[in-house]
């Protein structure tokens, strides 16, 4: 009886631990099942995130590349627009001289292009004469202005008009023209020679064409 009762007992102890150990084992599971969860649900959060940044910020790149490939070709519609293609001349870059034109009170400026790429002219040349008495600015005259390219080494010209002076007496002599090609703020001085009769307003008036025009 006495070793039939420690049977029971040693019977009932090692079922109480088999009992504890399967409870341990669940209890074991259940806590990596809770913290694998959480973990899970995090990285899916952060991997939303970035995608959602990337997204946003190639979006942002490929506008911006599209509004510098706007602006670059604005830039070269308004060069062609202009010029042709061809900057406008500098003041810098041109040689100046006068000649005799085909009638009297005629003066022919010639601009010759020195620099190495083709430049492009039009509109009115600023065109002011001086003598020891005072300076008189030419007044544009009714002939529309073109657009003239001048290559390296080659030349335009403009006409300036003055009524001469056939009235016998020794009229006003200007020694001085100033230059400034159309849109330039840089002027060039010429020697010249123009003798207009005095008058009291009455007369002819001093006129500039545009450049490029006539011969």
């Amino acid at each position: 009886m006495r070793v039939q009762k420690l049977s029971l007992l040693v019977v009932a102890a090692v079922a109480g631990l088999s009992l504890t150990a399967c409870s341990g084992s669940d209890s074991g599971s259940s806590g990596k099942s809770d913290s694998s969860a959480p973990s899970q649900s995090t990285g899916s959060q952060d991997s939303g995130t970035q995608s959602t940044g990337g997204s946003g910020g190639g979006a942002a790149t490929g506008k911006g590349t599209s509004t510098g490939t706007g602006a670059g070709q604005a830039g070269t519609n308004g060069g062609a627009a202009v010029g042709g293609g061809s900057g406008a001349c500098k003041t810098s870059q041109l040689a100046f001289s006068t000649s005799g034109g085909m009638a009297e009170g005629e003066l022919i400026v010639n601009l010759k292009n020195t620099g190495s790429a083709t430049c492009a002219l039009k509109g009115f040349p600023g065109a002011d004469l001086k003598s020891k008495d005072g300076s008189t600015s030419a007044k544009r005259s009714s002939v529309a202005p073109v657009l003239v390219r001048v290559k390296p080494g080659e030349e335009t010209r403009f006409t300036l008009h003055y009524p001469p002076n056939n009235s016998g007496g020794t009229g006003e002599t200007f020694t001085t023209l100033v230059v400034t090609p159309p849109n330039e703020t840089h002027s060039h001085s010429l020697p010249v020679s123009v003798n207009v009769p005095v008058t009291d307003g009455s007369g002819g008036a001093i006129t500039v064409d545009p450049v490029g025009t006539g011969k």
